[in-house]
């Protein structure tokens, strides 16, 4: 069994959080690689369902979505329901066909602000992924082409203003930082015990995002 194995049994060994889930967050600046490691997370829990912020964000409310979040997703999680959630299409600018999230052992939710004040009381676990800002935002803007500048810049100084209000990093579980090949997860600020642990699943021609 690979380490990504083990820290992946160790998530699932962790009591539920919300309802019968156990709700794990992976948070971390734009561009830090917080989608593909959630992927690898989720595969090596055998295929865990993964909710990306992404969809319940807006282009009006970037951060924004904690009611969308707690109605549609947190609460019918609590009680062991099926969470029913109309992701937000950033092309056409609205709100899509509903999508169901089963109330399965391990849920992931992957974006900027998961392990928020509000979220945290839900959650099992943090993970927060240790790429400074500046990089962070660099590889996305890199990732992303000149033609999300705009963006981009209006994204940046609405990421800072939220993290200085409601930081997540000093919360967090884990932190997880990318290696040529896998990642090396160490004890995070919340952590008051165990050995860190390097992570050597994956393979290097993903893309770090």
């Amino acid at each position: 069994m690979d380490d990504l194995a083990r820290h992946a049994d160790d998530l699932s060994a962790l009591p539920p959080s919300c309802g019968p889930v156990r709700l794990v967050a992976v948070d971390g600046h734009a561009g830090s690689g917080k989608s593909t490691f959630a992927a690898r997370l989720a595969a090596a829990l055998g295929g865990a369902q993964v909710l990306h912020l992404d969809d319940l964000a807006t282009h009006e409310e970037l951060f924004g979505w904690m009611g969308r979040l707690r109605e549609q997703v947190l609460l019918p999680l609590s009680r062991g329901e099926s969470a029913r959630y109309a992701p937000y299409d950033w092309t056409e600018r609205r709100f899509g066909p509903a999508r169901t999230l089963e109330p399965t052992p391990v849920v992931l939710v992957e974006g900027v602000g998961a392990g928020r004040r509000q979220v945290r009381p839900w959650l099992a676990a943090l993970l927060w992924m240790e790429l400074d800002r500046e990089a962070s935002w660099e590889r996305g803007r890199r990732r992303d082409g000149t033609g999300l500048t705009g963006f981009w810049d209006g994204w940046t100084q609405a990421e800072a203003r939220h993290f200085a209000e409601d930081p997540s990093r000093s919360y967090a579980d884990t932190l997880v930082r990318q290696l040529p090949q896998g990642y090396a997860c160490l004890a995070g600020p919340r952590t008051t015990a165990g050995a860190n642990r390097t992570v050597t699943h994956g393979s290097q021609d993903a893309p770090p995002y």
